[in-house]
């Protein structure tokens, strides 16, 4: 995505990578209904170890309605630059919506599918992806594994062979499909009578290894991993975040990617490592 992580889901940790983890207040309302958010200011938005802002700074926002029985929905929204044509606004608007039951004592099964959406882009753009995921404690930590499946779409497709037939605005492989998917862990842990805490994550893609129909795809080398190590320092509703990114995804995996995987700046790769900072504002 990203690393993105989405503000406003459903369990302690959200997508992602992102960026940054939003702490998210609660607001009870009647109705039996709880409705909880964030807004965010990133230095780089982070999808799953690869930059979607080219490097640069994004405006991030999201909003979660849940139910008692367990049922939810939401969206989540960012700015976009980075690699590829995005098109259209240069957005990407998430639609989610799923279950989360507790499964056994402190552990909390969550099932559900997001809608990947690029406002304006090219129609074939937007993708959706299944997921499911398993929170719980291991003494001081909360800890959550979770598999996103995306079925083959054309979104997901390698259209383009390389950065170079993409310039061409003619795709090698028009209509192809490919799908995708994404294991993830993550844990983080409070440090007891102090408003800091670490968090950590590992994920690992397999999909696509190439260009989508749009100059984009969610693997683009085909098979990586990504990973994070960072800290929140929380003041009442607003969290400040460090983390540490990385990839391993090496200069000769994406050379064929190229232009489209290169910083506009000074053409280095967006999958590289970075220290990402950010300000969240739960409500």
């Amino acid at each position: 995505m990203k690393l993105r992580l989405l503000a406003g889901a459903a369990g302690m940790f959200a997508a992602c990578l992102a960026t940054a983890n939003p702490a998210l207040a609660q607001e009870e309302v009647p109705g039996e209904i709880t409705v909880s958010g964030s807004a965010a200011l990133v230095s780089d938005y982070r999808f799953r170890g690869v930059s979607q802002t080219d490097e640069e700074m994004a405006v991030q926002a999201g909003l979660t309605v849940a139910h008692e029985s367990g049922f939810y929905v939401g969206t989540w929204a960012s700015n976009l630059s980075g690699w590829g044509t995005f098109g259209g606004s240069n957005m990407e608007l998430d639609l989610f919506g799923g279950y989360s039951m507790e499964v056994a004592s402190g552990a909390t099964l969550d099932v559900g599918l997001t809608w990947y959406m690029y406002p304006g882009g090219a129609s074939t753009t937007d993708f959706a992806e299944p997921y499911v995921k398993l929170s719980g404690t291991m003494g001081p930590a909360a800890v959550l594994v979770g598999v996103a499946y995306a079925p083959k779409q054309e979104a997901l497709g390698r259209a383009y062979l390389s950065g170079a037939s993409y310039a061409t605005g003619v795709p090698d492989r028009p209509g192809a499909k490919s799908d995708n998917v994404y294991v993830w862990g993550d844990v983080s842990s409070g440090i007891p009578q102090t408003p800091l805490s670490v968090k950590a994550h590992l994920g690992y893609s397999n999909g696509n290894s190439g260009l989508g129909p749009n100059g984009t795809s969610i693997a683009p080398t085909g098979e990586y991993l990504d990973w994070m190590l960072g800290a929140d320092f929380a003041i009442g509703p607003v969290t400040l975040g460090a983390a540490y990114i990385d990839t391993n995804i090496s200069k000769s995996e994406s050379a064929y990617l190229q232009p489209n995987f290169s910083s506009t700046k000074n053409g280095s790769s967006i999958a590289g490592s970075t220290v990402v900072f950010s300000l969240t504002a739960g409500f």
